[in-house]
């Protein structure tokens, strides 16, 4: 599934209860899946299942919160399709 369709997937699944609960609301819930992900990530012993659930729960929130916002998630991504955005190479060399 391409980014386009799963954004229109979660669309059509939630869109109505995420434009009542509105961006803000909508907000934070991802950044509480942003937390249950960190957990997941802070443990000794990776649960490889609890990761995978996590990551695509983070990123339903996001493409959700990108479509309240009326932002194509697959258009947006172009950004790093040539490279690093700031130094323009395939394998970034800039300062962290």
């Amino acid at each position: 599934m391409r980014i386009r369709e799963f954004q229109r997937l979660i669309r059509r699944l939630y869109y109505h209860k995420d434009k009542e609960r509105g961006i803000d609301g909508s907000f934070r819930w991802l950044v509480e899946e942003i937390g249950e992900l960190a957990k997941c990530l802070r443990q000794k012993r990776k649960d490889k299942e609890a990761l995978k659930e996590e990551f695509a729960d983070t990123f339903a929130w996001l493409v959700s919160l990108a479509s309240l916002c009326g932002i194509d998630m697959e258009e947006v991504i172009k950004k790093y399709e040539n490279g690093c955005p700031r130094c323009k190479k395939k394998r970034c060399v800039c300062p962290d």
